[in-house]
Parts: C-alpha cells; structure tokens; sequence
C-alpha cells in the first residue's frame, strides 16, 4: 500500500491538524463529570443576538436553495456600517477563510511569511501548506516586535501576518506603531491585520484599521462575527482590502463559501448593537472578576485586550488543565503556541467565571 503522507506536498507532510478547545460532551464522557463548562474557545458567554437567531430560523425555509454567492445583503450592510465600497469587502467562513485566500493567492514556495512568536496558530498553517517559509520574529514582551518584524522583510517577503489584539496573549498595538509599520512595508508587501477580537477592545489609542484601507493598497483587515457576534458556529468572517485585492481573494474563495443561514444571521446582528454592548460590559466585568482572583492567589498574568486572559503558573501548566478539567472546568493548554507554563481562560458568565475561580482556588491551595 503507498505510504499516503508522501504523496502530500512537502508543506503539508509536516503540518499537525489544528486543535480545538475541548467540547464539553467529550470532557463529560471521558471524566464522568455533569454540568461542566468550557472556557477555552474565546465564544460570546452571552450567545447570539435575538435578532440573529430570528433572522437564522427564518432562513431555513429556504435551505434547499444555494446561498447568494456574493452576499450582495450582507457585504452591502458592512458597506454602510465602515463607510466603504461592497467591492473592498471578501466574505469568508470565518475570518479563518481569509488567512487562507491570502496564502493560497499570493504566496508562492520561494516566499516568506513573517508572522510573531505566540501568535494565531492559523499563520504557521496556512503558511505551511502552500509551501512557503516562515519566518517567526521572537515576541516582545509576549507581543509583536514590530522593529524586528520589519528588519526581516526582503526581496522574498510576500506577507505578513499580525493579530491585534494577539491570541492567545491577548497583547494590542497602539494605532501610531501599526500605521508606521504598514506605511514602511514595500509595495510587494502585503499586511494582513487580524482584527478578530476587535470590537473587545476599549482602549483609546487601538486602531481600527478598515479607515486606512484606501491609504494603504497593500493592507488586509480581517474581522469575524464569531466572537462578540456570538455566531462562532455559522462560521462567517470578512475581509477589508483595496477592491483590487479583494478581486484576487474572490478568484480563490470557493463558491457559495458563507452558507445562507450565516449571512441572514450576521446581517442581523450586525444591525444589534445593543447586544454587542451587552457583550462588551460582561467582558469587562468579567475580566475583572479573574483580574481579582489572579491577583488574590499570587498568580501573574498577561494584561489582555481581548475575551480571554493568559495566567502564568511559573511551571509547566499540564498538571493544572488536568486538575480543572476533573472539577467540570475547561480551559485551553497553549504549550503549542511555546507558551507551557501557561493557560488561557476565556472570560465567561459570571457564574462561569465564579465556578473557574472556585475550582482553581482549590487547586491551588491544595498543592
């Protein structure tokens, strides 16, 4: 029998499949334990917007029909919600869908893709499996070393990946730095700012680059409704680009790619801005009950911008997602992303976030 693995690209033969958090159906099966949380996927505690979830069900009646393909309704609602032209937008499934088009249509074997350290674990993927070489900056105090990113760009640097805020250290660029990188790249550059986590962020100086898309012709936004959105499993992303490169990005996104029930369920939440709100203030409150409990047991932590927050544990952090996740807690273990010592935890219900903290008190005390 052919050994399979060999007939893959070289790129592909030394990829891992992506590890998603741990569903709470497996952890209940395998631990025999009732009524258990997850905490490790970065979702919206809150759910859904009532708007969208009516919108979905509507939807269904016509299911036995294919999706529009252009998502005229939805690109036209991003449109007017950025101020700017339905032609600047590439829908994806899932922000994901984008990272991937950008690799698959402008990255070739003999090129480079710098991303950082402890970013996106999408970047080494997508760059992988076309072949090309990445080039991994080491991070700068857990977050991106924009100088030395820039130092690496050359001749056979086709793109570069960034996520602001960054996951999963949940680190954030102020506006002027990311400008003056973008404005140094070289027009065979292009910049691919991962803004997944974007409508989180509260602080004054974060940028919203989908306003620099007609200054900067090589510049890429990526933007998602599975976080604050709550549609993490409809699956639909977008991207904002110059119109000529989202032309390239449409020749290599395959048809029908947003299913009709997503682009009926995000045109609707897109319209609640009240529920996004909603969302943003449970964060923050939320935030503040983990900020509370981390400092209380003497545990550092990466300051985030994001849902989610990174606690040090000063040892390899197996021991600790093992222990939570027989008290029904799950969080996720970032040893892949060369972070062992850590876990992250996404900010959940309050009564979530309570439960969290109970457990790990017990934990830790008990060690």
């Amino acid at each position: 029998m052919a050994d399979i693995l060999r007939l893959a690209t070289p790129g592909v033969q030394g990829l891992s499949p992506y590890q998603p958090g741990k569903p709470i159906e497996e952890l209940e099966r395998e631990y025999g334990v009732t009524g258990a949380i997850k905490l490790a996927s970065n979702e919206n505690p809150l759910g859904p917007s009532p708007r969208a979830l009516a919108a979905a069900r509507a939807a269904l009646a016509d299911i036995h029909r294919y999706p529009d393909g252009n998502g005229f309704v939805l690109k036209s609602a991003l449109a007017r919600k950025h101020g700017i032209a339905p032609e600047c937008i590439t829908l994806g499934n899932g922000s994901n869908d984008i990272l991937e088009f950008l690799a698959r249509a402008f990255v070739l074997p003999e090129n480079e893709v710098i991303f950082s350290e402890h970013a996106f674990a999408v970047y080494p993927i997508v760059t992988r499996a076309v072949d090309a070489k990445a080039v991994v900056i080491p991070a700068k105090n857990w977050g991106h070393d924009l100088a030395a990113m820039r130092a690496a760009v050359n001749a056979r640097t086709r793109l570069v990946f960034i996520a602001n805020p960054n996951n999963p250290t949940g680190t954030w660029l102020k506006a002027d730095e990311l400008e003056a990188f973008i404005g140094a790249m070289p027009a065979h550059v292009l910049v691919a700012v991962d803004e997944a986590y974007f409508e989180y962020v509260e602080e004054r100086e974060y940028p919203n680059t989908i306003g620099w898309t007609a200054k900067y012709p090589n510049l890429v936004t990526a933007r998602t409704f599975s976080k604050a959105y709550g549609l993490a499993g409809l699956r639909v992303g977008y991207g904002v680009s110059s119109p000529a490169v989202a032309d390239v990005l449409n020749r290599v996104r395959q048809p029908f790619n947003v299913n009709s029930v997503a682009l009926a369920a995000a045109t609707a939440a897109l319209e609640d801005t009240a529920h996004v709100a909603r969302a943003v203030q449970t964060n923050r409150d939320g935030m503040g009950q983990l900020i509370e409990a981390f400092t209380e047991l003497g545990l550092e932590y990466i300051p985030s911008a994001g849902n989610f927050i990174c606690v040090d544990f000063k040892r390899p952090a197996a021991a600790m997602y093992e222990a939570l996740l027989r008290q029904g807690v799950i969080v996720r273990p970032i040893a892949n992303y060369g972070m062992p010592n850590h876990l992250r935890i996404t900010v959940g219900l309050p009564e979530e976030n309570r439960r969290f903290i109970e457990a790990l008190r017990k934990i830790v005390r008990d060690r």
